[in-house]
This record gives C-alpha cells, sequence and structure tokens, in this order.
C-alpha cells in the first residue's frame, strides 16, 4: 500500500466521525437522563401528597375535628403519623420503603382548617357539635416542603444535596 492509497482510503471515516461527535452527544445524554429523573421524583412527590390528602379526607369527621371548648383540638399524634407514613410510603404503619430516597416523616405537615369552608351539598348532613354550633367543611392539607432531591449525576458534583422538591395538596374532610 502507498502513500497515496492511504491518504485515500475513506474506510475508517465513521469511526473519526463517531469521536468527533462524541463530546457533544453524551452530554445530551446525560442531561436527558437528569431531566427524566428529576421529573420522576417530583411526580411521585405531588402524587404521594395527592394520596395522603386522600386518606385524611376520608377519616372520620370527628377524629379530624373534635370540638375543644369553642375551638377544634388538634388532630391526635397517632392520626398524623399515618397520614405522614401513608404519604411517605404508601402504607399507614409506615413500613418499606420511602417513595423518594431520604424521605421523612418530618419532612411531611399535616394541618386541618376546621373553621369550615362550606356548609351546603355533602355537609349539611353533619348537623351540630356538641356545643350546638353549626358544623361545616373542614379542609385537610398534606404538604411536603423540602423534600432533598437525589440527583443521578450528584456523584459527579453536578447537582448537590441542597435541591429540594416541594408539593401540598388540600381535600375536604368528608370522613366516608
Amino acid at each position: 500500500m502507498t502513500l497515496r492509497d492511504f491518504i485515500r482510503d475513506e474506510s475508517g471515516s465513521p469511526a473519526a466521525e463517531f469521536v468527533l461527535s462524541l463530546p457533544m452527544i453524551l452530554p445530551l445524554i446525560f442531561v436527558a437522563m437528569e431531566a427524566g429523573n428529576f421529573f420522576w421524583s417530583q411526580q411521585k412527590l405531588v402524587e404521594s401528597v395527592r394520596n395522603g390528602a386522600r386518606y385524611a379526607a376520608r377519616i372520620d369527621y370527628s377524629q379530624m375535628c373534635s370540638p375543644s371548648g369553642g375551638s377544634y383540638a388538634p388532630i391526635a399524634t397517632a392520626l398524623e403519623t399515618k397520614i405522614k407514613n401513608l404519604t411517605r410510603t404508601g402504607n399507614t404503619a409506615g413500613t418499606g420503603p420511602a417513595e423518594l430516597p431520604g424521605w421523612t416523616n418530618a419532612q411531611v405537615t399535616v394541618s386541618v382548617d376546621c373553621t369550615g369552608f362550606v356548609s351546603t351539598g355533602i355537609f349539611d348532613s353533619l348537623g351540630n357539635d356538641t356545643a350546638g354550633n353549626a358544623r361545616t367543611g373542614a379542609v385537610v392539607t398534606v404538604a411536603a416542603p423540602a423534600v432533598p432531591y437525589f440527583s443521578i449525576l450528584g456523584t459527579l458534583g453536578v447537582i448537590n444535596s441542597t435541591y429540594h422538591l416541594a408539593a401540598e395538596s388540600h381535600a375536604p374532610v368528608i370522613g366516608v
């Protein structure tokens, strides 16, 4: 093979083109993977918080809003723990892995507004409480304001653990 034949030979050109385009393709692949992981994590968080609010909405109204001297007592700690467990793990016992890595019950908040938002429809049948006050529908709010986001590129130092995800869901307490 002469030098002229070697210069005219094009059999290695696809490999050379691949090597030249690889530095542009690899970052695109990693960015696409990271974006997918972020959207999946955010969706799991939103779904979990929504499920926690749905569960809380189905708890008996008297357990969520028990009258206490003209105001309403906070919900029982055990009941709040069940709501947090279901939100975080998908079951009230809190067994099994969390829906997102590193998510703890301390990062879930449950609050109930018993002062009422509606007094018609299904809430009309609730009647009066023991103090003779008309009961109105309550709203339960389940929130996860600062759940750490674990990046798949975190080991490369691209995205650190200071990034957080957040979600919040409201539901009327109907106690079905």
